[in-house]
């Protein structure tokens, strides 16, 4: 959207709007904050098979005294139709034909804006052509020409591109790049790409540079140069196979900070390919599996669940007398229930209680939650569906998150609102569980922003929820880095009233002064009163506001286990001595609870900090162990943190466990990962942390590079290259330089190529104090931190629980799930 101007003359900076087709004549808006469809346009045309957005501004920069206008859309159809759809007034419109060209073969492959003003498109007829979408005229039509020996005769243009200068490129079936004159629309130079078909191109802002991806997997690079007589022309520079299959379809960022390219094809792997920094950075692969783990356990009950698509599997772990794995895994796991539900979305989340008893399933338009007993007469679960009401059930939910002790379900709507209902023993049949009617609905505290955003909907979408062990307190996550919290006020009272309203004390006056206008009052009722359930009521944490903003958005919610602190003598049912009265009629405890209750927070750029929720700051352990504290190897870790385990026992252990698509990682978070002597000259990290100063986008830059792999180091180079010029072949032998301390930070960090892919899907592992696979830190004693490559890749990661053995043990049991690539699958 263009940008706005406020009554004080501010700017309102216009918000990103996403946009996509798919095999239909029509194209879609996508709600960036809820992730679902917001609005269709469609028209009386063929399937779109292609879309370009009009740049906003004439060379890419705004000009002074230009004027802001709305972006328009140019979609070409599979019947040879290119139209032209405007995003005036926050909608999604038709506007007009800017044509229509006939025959078999005339389909548009693809298109793009030269400017604001000309469209060009090409077509699987051998054709580019050239449209001015002021009148919809054809401004020139040009053709690829013959093609090569053998092929077809008609040529697809499977892409076309403009550069900075007005210049046009386009990639075809013939597997050549073609560059045409943006003046006089005349063929400038044809290269050479690919052995096939050169299925897309890209470019980089500053026209000097282009990648272009084939049939044949390569990605190939491009760099214009300038010959002695001043003309310009292009030679390709190099090519690498980047996947085992076709390219299908690539994407570049080009910025000052981020300049990568990233490549996706049949192999499921999009790779991250460096573009400014091209052959001085290594490539990065990036997990196919999706980053929101597809797997929970009931740890006391020793159920695996695993979810894709719309089926939901549940398997039971056998107990292991011993550590050692057992020689046939297939005997260390049975599959006790399946479920598939018929809905027409996928799910998104699914949630388990720890006791196995509960089950909760959502898709981005339902929410099914299910009761799970033992079958008397096999080792099967039997499937009870329970009632959800009506509001949840057809809202859909994003999140889903089941309290430890099974009494509360948690539901984090697409419109990122939550949603708390209470599960209770049915009191005609106790051994069936149900949910209660009302729904609380929880408030989330309103942000000011502080610096404008172009995603303000986007940035304030949850994506992380938890409850602490005790079930007493819920916490959520956006991507911006805000947490919201909520404490359970009162204790349990089962002799009070299941389902009961109170006004909230803060608001009497005002719902007293509203009463004078019924239609206002009639309105305010459901805002001003929240349900009080068994004597327990959700209310905002009192402390919550003083929560300070992180970094970035926070990948990994997790609350410290704590000992859960015993009620005091001298109360009734849990609860103190509360009596209802005339004038209060809906008494209720307003007793918080009890702390510490420490939060755990490894963010987007993997920082790990700790928070006192009831307090509303930092603990000490968080501010002796900052960001720069961090073990170098976990540092180094660039794929994102999936999931977290705790490893706590009796005799003080305190370890998390992390784990990403390609790595687990212990952290032993019960002392400070360096010595206290280390962190006397750390005044300003934490402000750094916090995005001061010393976390400027410059630091950012020199640590990580460009955005794709680690910088190549020189002595990663070989011995020799081979040169060959006017057909003679010689050798050149190369110095390599002796490896110093400075190439450490160069190296690199991409160790999955050092192990092999283990071929079991799943596996059940301990991992107990003292088994170690890399190097940890030097000295005696326990270790401070471990990491491994070894499962990969990982699915998922969960804890189970054994009843027959005790906390000291030191023994943490997990279940590590691996999904083996397709590509190995295809080999084998």
């Amino acid at each position: 959207d263009p940008n706005e101007k406020d009554a004080s003359g501010g700017v309102i900076v216009g918000q990103l709007r996403l946009f996509g087709i798919g095999n239909k004549p029509e194209v879609t808006e996508w709600d960036l904050g809820s992730g679902g469809v917001k609005r269709r346009s469609t028209g009386n045309f063929g399937d779109v098979w292609c879309l370009a957005a009009q740049p906003r501004h004439v060379g890419g920069q705004k000009k002074d005294g230009e004027e802001e206008r709305a972006v328009d859309l140019v979609a070409g159809c599979s019947d040879g139709s290119v139209v032209t759809l405007s995003t005036a007034d926050e909608d999604l419109t038709f506007k007009r034909f800017l044509a229509r060209v006939g025959g078999k073969k005339a389909r548009c492959m693809s298109i793009v804006w030269k400017n604001r003003d000309i469209v060009v498109a090409g077509f699987a007829d051998s054709m580019i052509r050239v449209y001015d979408t002021r009148n919809a005229q054809l401004v020139r039509s040009m053709s690829l020409g013959a093609g090569i020996s053998k092929a077809p005769k008609d040529a697809m243009v499977w892409q076309v591109r403009a550069l900075l200068n007005g210049d046009i490129v386009s990639a075809d079936s013939n597997g050549e790049i073609k560059i045409w004159d943006g003046k006089t629309y005349s063929l400038a130079q044809t290269v050479t790409a690919h052995d096939a078909d050169c299925l897309d191109l890209i470019v980089s802002n500053d026209g000097k540079t282009m990648l272009s991806g084939g049939l044949d997997g390569k990605v190939a690079m491009y760099r214009q140069s300038i010959q002695g007589n001043g003309r310009k022309s292009w030679a390709k520079s190099q090519h690498r196979r980047t996947h085992t299959g076709e390219v299908k379809a690539m994407a570049s960022f080009d910025s000052k900070l981020l300049s990568i390219v990233v490549s996706g094809g049949t192999d499921a792997t999009p790779m991250v390919t460096p573009l400014r920094e091209y052959g001085k950075e290594n490539l990065r692969g990036l997990s196919s599996l999706p980053s929101h783990a597809p797997v929970v356990s009931a740890p006391k009950a020793r159920l695996l669940v695993c979810w894709w698509g719309k089926e939901i599997s549940i398997w039971r772990i056998s107990r292991q007398n011993a550590l050692e794995a057992l020689p046939e895994q297939q005997r260390s796991r049975r599959l006790v229930a399946k479920i598939s539900l018929e809905t027409r979305d996928s799910l998104t989340d699914v949630a388990i209680s720890p006791d196995g008893r509960l089950l909760g399933a959502a898709t981005h338009s339902e929410v099914k939650v299910f009761q799970l007993r033992k079958r008397q007469d096999s080792d099967g679960l039997a499937v009870r569906k329970l009632t959800v009401p009506d509001d949840m059930a057809d809202s859909g939910a994003r999140r889903l998150q089941i309290s430890p002790d099974g009494l509360w379900l948690a539901a984090v709507t697409p419109e990122s609102e939550i949603q708390v209902v209470r599960i209770t023993n049915d009191s005609n049949n106790p051994k069936q569980l149900v949910i209660l009617d009302n729904i609380v609905e929880l408030d989330r505290q309103r942000r000011r922003q502080t610096k404008p955003s172009a995603t303000k909907t986007y940035e304030r979408s949850i994506n992380t929820l938890t409850f602490n062990p005790d079930s007493s307190i819920l916490v959520a996550g956006d991507l911006s880095g805000f947490l919201d919290s909520w404490v359970l006020e009162g204790h349990l009272d089962p002799t009070a009233p299941a389902q009961d309203l109170a006004t909230h004390d803060s608001d009497k006056n005002s719902s007293i002064a509203a009463s004078s206008n019924s239609d206002s009052s009639d309105s305010d009722d459901d805002d001003e009163s929240s349900p009080i359930i068994h004597g327990q009521h959700w209310a905002p944490n009192p402390s919550g506001h003083l929560l300070p903003k992180l970094d970035s958005g926070p990948l990994i919610l997790t609350f410290r286990p704590e000992p859960r602190a015993s009620l005091p003598n001298g109360t009734v049912n849990g609860n103190p001595g509360v009596h209802s009265t005339r004038n209060n009629p809906h008494a209720h405890s307003h007793e918080l609870p009890r702390g510490p209750h420490r939060l755990l927070v490894l963010t987007a750029a993997h920082k790990i900090y700790e928070l006192d929720i009831l307090a509303g700051k930092f603990t000490d352990w968080s501010r002796r162990n900052t960001a720069s504290t961090l073990p170098e190897e976990f540092t180094k870790i660039r794929e994102r943190a999936m999931g977290a385990v705790w490893d706590v026992n009796a005799t003080g252990r305190e370890r998390v466990w992390l784990y990403g698509s390609t790595w687990v990682f212990m952290l032993d978070v019960g002392r400070d990962f360096a010595p206290l002597a280390s962190l006397d000259g750390g005044k300003k990290r934490r402000a750094s942390e916090l995005g001061g100063e010393e976390d400027s986008a410059e630091t950012r830059k020199r640590l990580k590079g460009s955005g794709a792999g680690s910088r190549v180091a020189a002595w990663q180079v070989g011995d020799s290259v081979t040169r060959t010029s006017k057909g003679e072949t010689q050798t050149v032998e190369l110095v390599r330089r002796v490896k110093s301390d400075d190439d450490e930070d160069a190296v690199m960090d991409d160790e999955e190529d050092e192990d092999e892919v283990s071929g079991e899907e799943l596996r059940v592992s301990r991992l107990t104090n003292g088994e170690t696979e890399t190097k940890s830190e030097e000295g005696s004693g326990a270790k401070r931190w471990w990491s491994t490559f070894k499962y990969r890749p990982i699915l998922g990661m969960v804890p189970l629980e054994d009843e027959w053995r005790s906390g000291g043990e030191g023994v943490l049991e997990v279940v590590i799930v691996e999904r083996v690539a397709q590509g190995r699958e295809q080999q084998k």
